[in-house]
């Protein structure tokens, strides 16, 4: 085996049997982690101003790991199956999804030395786990969770219906019960919209709230009804999830079966 390779053997997702992830694909992941610790910790002044060359360092260390990688990627997208000359394959890969992530997190890994305040930019890094993950085997299993759910999609626009229904009217009851009393907060239906939203989803932020016996009533049924339409759609979820894992286990028990039953006795 080529050095080009062994290298696409460990830097390309899905290359090891079963989507597995390879030893240096594992690193990559805990590296992207430490990045984005520091780069949290870096919007702290008391620990960003003493430790600034620390952190610059740092960052330097992962944006060449980073760079690194990007170009092994780059050098090793020959060895993908498929047509195309060697060139062709690696702008294949350039122009693709996956490609243009480790582009931005290497731009972003190389932000701090150009931009002043590039701390938000350094989330971004957690797209490349995404990636990684979005194509190793969890795949399979995101997959039969993702097609439970399409099952469930009328169960869910069901209870999102009901929701915007129930926000809907609390909005214009308050607007109807209070809104010459707090013009501010309930002087139009789109305004009491937000206190519907906040109230059907949360307890309310308490710096919109009625003042009146019906608008206190109306708030009630509004947080009562978020109260059960939340635990209606989490219901359906865990349902889905429960039986995307069992098809999963029973279709890994079927293929362990076959295994066993294609060994000559």
């Amino acid at each position: 085996m080529t050095l080009r390779a062994r290298l696409h053997r460990q830097l390309h997702i899905g290359s090891w049997p079963n989507g597995r992830l390879t030893g240096l694909n594992i690193f990559v992941v805990w590296t992207i982690l430490l990045a984005l610790l520091v780069g949290i910790v870096a919007t702290e002044p008391q620990i960003r101003i003493p430790y600034q060359r620390e952190i610059l360092i740092a960052e330097f260390v992962f944006g060449t790991i980073f760079l690194v990688e990007y170009l092994g990627r780059i050098y090793a997208a020959p060895e993908r199956e498929g047509p195309g000359s060697a060139w062709a394959k690696r702008w294949r890969f350039i122009l693709s999804p996956i490609g243009i992530i480790d582009l931005i997190v290497v731009a972003v890994s190389l932000a701090p030395f150009f931009i002043a305040n590039a701390a938000v930019l350094r989330v971004i890094r957690l797209l490349r786990i995404v990636s990684i993950l979005k194509f190793s085997r969890f795949s399979a299993a995101m997959r039969e969770i993702g097609a439970a759910l399409r099952e469930r999609s009328y169960d869910l626009i069901v209870c999102a219906t009901l929701a915007l229904v129930l926000v809907l009217l609390g909005a214009a009851g308050l607007y109807w019960v209070e809104g010459s009393l707090q013009p501010k907060q309930f002087g139009s239906i789109p305004r009491a919209l937000w206190w519907a939203v906040i109230t059907l989803t949360t307890v309310g932020y308490g710096d919109v709230y009625p003042v009146t016996t019906a608008g206190r009533l109306i708030g009630s049924i509004v947080a009562i009804g978020g109260v059960l339409l939340v635990a209606l759609p989490t219901g359906i979820v865990a349902a889905a999830f429960s039986d995307a894992m069992q098809r999963r286990r029973e279709a890994m028990a079927r293929a362990l079966e076959d295994m066993e039953g294609s060994i000559p006795e």
